[in-house]
């Protein structure tokens, strides 16, 4: 299993991580089987949404003796009522939820507090104002909670969240489907097949933004629907009109900036087995440049996707790494490059400047990249 850092909250997460969607299954008991693949795996992170009493009983009792092999990521504002999970803004409720989260987990804190679902811009204006945030700042300064996050599918929301300084972690839906779309408060327009009606071209620039912006600043991701519910593995389902593997997926999500690892979800042992077999997957299982270059419905022309197609380089130049450098320098609209954008750039063993401008890296980009017009610029903004 490979670890990384989870932004800069000085915790190391393994890659793949595990969600609770299917741990409900078999009368719950899937939960402990979950769990123990986990554990045998190497997955140390988990998310926990789901306010389910039965629910956060099971796993306190899968956690019994291994607590401290894994980082619990549990959510503020989710609550149960009636018999049916609940998302509220109503501090008391809050509250006794989050208390009784806790309690049936039975442990002392939580790693990650992840205030959740906030996908309107008029409802992260209400967390600040209604002592949401507020309770969960007591929170972290009583050890209950480490590190504040955020869960959220709305770039716009989620980027005013990152700039304010309040969260550590974002949880957010990243796949090559849903990077696609524009900001949105109803998250049902995801996965709408009318948004997907026409030829789409290119990442929604906020989005690009969000992730560029959570790298500069040290706020780690956490994926969700990296698989988009199961559709994108499905051609009849998939909004791109052709199927992707679970690989291609989990290599899609990986590679965006400031992400730390994904939460996949798993309705069987053998589910979780196959997400976790990415960490032994091959390169070529894990590519997934060839299959977005063939969708239907989908291109990314002239958009970098890190997928390193265009090596190798005469001169050994990392064009991926050196790209990703300059959109995070560029992505802050600032003229002071981040120090730590500008370091990472500095001790990659060959730069820009290097370029001979041969263009054999253009001939194999699948997605048509000015690679040497980005290799001139990256000279420029860094100097070397």
């Amino acid at each position: 299993m490979n670890y990384r850092k989870l932004g800069a909250t000085g915790l190391r997460v393994s890659e793949i991580a595990l969600g609770c969607e299917g741990m409900t299954e078999d009368n719950y008991a899937m939960c402990a089987k979950l769990f123990d693949v986990a554990e045998e795996s190497g997955i140390n992170y988990f998310d926990l949404y789901s306010p389910d009493p039965e629910l956060r009983s099971s796993i306190g009792h899968a956690l019994k003796g291994r607590r401290e092999k894994f980082i619990i990521q549990s959510h503020i504002c989710s609550v149960w009522k009636e018999g049916q999970y609940l998302r509220t803004r109503n501090l008391d409720e809050t509250k006794a939820a989050f208390e009784d989260s806790l309690k049936r987990l039975d442990v002392d804190f939580v790693d990650v507090g992840m205030i959740h679902y906030c996908d309107a811009l008029s409802d992260w204006d209400e967390i600040l104002r209604n002592g949401i945030l507020d309770y969960a700042r007591e929170l972290k300064a009583a050890g209950k909670i480490h590190h504040i996050g955020l869960s959220s599918h709305n770039p716009q929301v989620a980027q005013k969240a990152v700039e304010s300084g309040a969260v550590e972690v974002l949880m957010f839906s990243v796949n090559p489907c849903y990077d696609l779309q524009p900001a949105s408060e109803d998250v049902e327009d995801l996965w709408r097949d009318e948004n997907y009606a026409n030829h789409l071209t290119n990442m929604n620039p906020e989005r690009q933004k969000l992730y560029e912006t959570c790298q500069r600043l040290g706020v780690g991701i956490t994926v969700m629907k990296c698989f988009g519910g199961g559709d994108l593995l499905s051609a009849e389902m998939s909004p791109a009109g052709a199927a992707l593997t679970v690989n291609q997926c989990i290599s899609y999500a990986l590679s965006r900036p400031a992400v730390a690892c994904v939460l996949a979800g798993a309705h069987s042992v053998e589910q979780l087995r196959e997400s976790v077999a990415y960490e032994s997957a091959s390169e070529s299982e894990r590519d997934y440049a060839a299959a977005f270059a063939s969708f239907p419905k989908i291109s990314w022309e002239g958009h970098c996707m890190y997928c390193s197609h265009c090596q190798p380089c005469p001169v050994k130049i990392d064009i991926a790494s050196v790209t990703k450098f300059l959109n995070l320098a560029q992505a802050g609209g600032s003229k002071d490059i981040p120090e730590t954008v500008r370091e990472h750039y500095r001790v990659l063993e060959h730069h820009a400047g290097e370029c001979v401008k041969c263009g054999a890296c253009e001939k194999r980009c699948p997605f048509g990249v000015k690679i040497r017009e980005n290799m001139s610029e990256a000279q420029k903004v860094f100097g070397m």
